[in-house]
């Protein structure tokens, strides 16, 4: 992300707000996804919507905010609502992590590659090692 862009005030418009239930659901195509969240929002003429966080490199988690933006005024009515948002090219190495005002909450994603299947070669060849060094202790009390 670019220095100015972090500089620039904040927008006073566009709030962070609760979210209920989040999970992801088969795309039409084979192996996509989609991200569906819904909860109640605090105001009847809100509109509410999912915008992915911008990263420099891959995260394990992509965060995926739900944001609430009001035109003009707020008419204090507590609604429904429920978003998606496909989520081809947002998923990277494991999931998504949804971020609402009230909680964060990770999915996992099937078929995002990365750390999953990196822990799984590190953790076989963890315990290769550990073969092999009760080997060695084996054959060192053998030879006394």
């Amino acid at each position: 992300m670019s220095a100015k862009l972090l500089k620039a005030p904040t927008s006073s418009s566009v709030r962070l707000i609760s979210f209920t239930k989040a999970r992801i659901v088969p795309g039409i195509v084979s192996g996509t996804w989609i991200l569906i969240v819904t909860g109640n929002k605090p105001c009847w003429n809100m509109t509410v919507r999912l915008s992915p966080l911008i990263y420099v490199r891959r995260p394990d988690f992509w965060g995926i905010e739900v944001v609430g933006s009001v035109p003009g005024f707020c008419l204090p009515a507590i609604a429904p609502y429920t978003v998606s948002l496909p989520l081809a090219g947002i998923t990277r190495t494991r999931g998504i992590e949804v971020i609402g005002s009230n909680k964060r909450q990770k999915i996992l994603v099937p078929g995002a590659s990365g750390p999953i299947l990196v822990a799984a070669a590190k953790k076989a060849a963890s315990k290769r090692v550990a073969r092999k060094i009760v080997a060695r202790k084996i054959a060192t009390r053998k030879k006394k």
